[in-house]
């Protein structure tokens, strides 16, 4: 009860601190002025928006004119609320309505159970796979394979490009392994979770990669990859789900359109910046293989992006960069992009236009069909071609994952902002628990 009434005051706190900076704009710079600055902050941003698509559609002298012109008109904005004595009022603005909606995101979230976690054995065969080559030398920085072999485990060193991954986790399974675990990139994460589902055995994730994105969401230490480590000898199992893409396994996402066509390029290795910037201009402004999407009887036709995620990402994340905060839901997120000009591009950022460019479902299934007989695919952030129609699918409950058992851990979502639920928070009375003193 002591929580549900500390909510309705922070809903009340939210209307009072977001009536309190409108009230604040008015009572300083008077209702003309007033008007003046929201017509002058909205030109700004609309001006910066449609600088921000014609960098990313053009090159050359076109592209850097557009950059000079998203960097100059937050300034110019700037500049004109200084002249008129406003820029205090618009970062005190600024800061009241920053506390309103941590207020308002307070109020409205509920606490989210985490995936059950089970005490088994620790492993007596442990068999480790890792890449030195993975996260910048991670693996040495560390002293991973030392650490490890000192505490029973064996460790197989990837030694160049050609190591088939899955035939050695499957060698080390025949052998008696009754663990296998990767010290590397996501990709040879996912390559090894799936012979470990295969076979039943538990699976260990080393964050060793470049952005450990799966152990990000699993709540392990992506800074000491060898906290890690401590889950051989005191560990406990979460079971959590696959995602499966024709006849491969993913953990994170997959994803088709513009972000798979960029990795697919042979520079993108090497120069990741300057290749996006290269190849976005003709990606944005015609989706290169006309792609298809079929997700729970809809259809969605030519958006530039597709991506399919072992479990959704968070509502505001609408590029899968952000973090999963459960993965046994069951269900694929998926989310598709479909921008025609800057109009659409603000309308994303801003919310207000969502409905119309971005399409967002949970599914257990998905099929993304294109025009030609293969498409690029970007699976866990490794380009590969596959042959038309795609259909992925979500495998609930299929691998045994053994973490630390003290770790950081996956913190609780951050709810949407949804007004209409904090306005009938805050009026609600709560007559009962406050009259019995609860």
């Amino acid at each position: 009860m002591v929580e549900s009434r500390s909510r309705r005051w922070l809903a009340r706190l939210s209307f009072l601190t977001a009536a309190a900076a409108v009230l604040l704009v008015l009572l300083v710079a008077g209702l003309r002025s007033s008007l003046l600055l929201v017509l002058t902050a909205a030109v700004g941003s609309a001006i910066g928006l449609a600088a921000a698509w014609w960098f990313l559609t053009h090159r050359g002298v076109l592209r850097w004119a557009a950059g000079a012109v998203v960097v100059l008109a937050p300034l110019v904005v700037a500049v004109l609320f200084a002249r008129a004595n406003l820029i205090w009022v618009v970062v005190l603005f600024g800061l009241l309505w920053a506390l309103a909606l941590a207020a308002g995101r307070r109020a409205l979230a509920v606490p989210e159970t985490a995936e059950a976690v089970f005490e088994s054995e620790p492993p007596v065969r442990p068999y480790l796979i890792m890449n030195p080559r993975s996260g910048g030398g991670k693996v040495e920085r560390f002293q991973l394979a030392e650490r490890a072999r000192e505490l029973g485990a064996e460790v197989f060193l990837i030694d160049g490009v050609a190591v088939d991954v899955a035939e050695v986790a499957r060698q080390a399974i025949r052998n008696g392994a009754d663990l296998i675990g990767v010290a590397g990139g996501d990709g040879t994460q996912a390559l090894v979770a799936g012979i470990a589902a295969e076979h039943g055995v538990p699976f260990l994730v080393i964050s060793a990669g470049t952005r450990n994105h799966f152990a990000l969401d699993l709540g392990l230490d992506r800074e000491n990859p060898a906290a890690c480590l401590d889950a051989l000898t005191d560990g406990v199992e979460v079971v959590i789900d696959l995602g499966l893409i024709g006849d491969r396994t993913f953990v994170n996402n997959a994803s088709f359109g513009a972000y798979a066509a960029i990795v697919q390029s042979p520079a993108y290795r090497d120069d990741k910046i300057g290749t996006t910037l290269d190849l976005l201009p003709s990606v944005l402004a015609e989706a290169p293989d006309r792609l298809v999407l079929t997700v729970g009887g809809a259809t969605v036709s030519g958006p530039q992006a597709v991506l399919v995620s072992n479990n959704p990402y968070a509502a505001d994340d609408i590029a899968g960069l952000g973090r999963r905060y459960r993965l046994d839901g069951g269900v694929l997120g998926v989310l598709a992009v479909t921008v025609r000009g800057a109009a659409d591009v603000a309308g994303l950022i801003s919310g207000r236009g969502r409905a119309k460019s971005l399409t967002v479902r949970n599914s257990d299934a998905v099929v993304i069909d294109a025009e030609g007989p293969t498409v690029p695919v970007g699976i866990d952030g490794e380009s590969v071609a596959m042959p038309t129609p795609v259909r992925c699918e979500i495998r609930p409950g299929a691998l045994r994952v053994r973490v630390p058992r003290n770790r950081p851990g996956v913190p609780g979502p951050r709810p949407e902002l949804d007004w209409a639920r904090l306005r009938r928070l805050a009026l609600s009375a709560g007559r009962r628990s406050d009259s019995n003193g609860n």
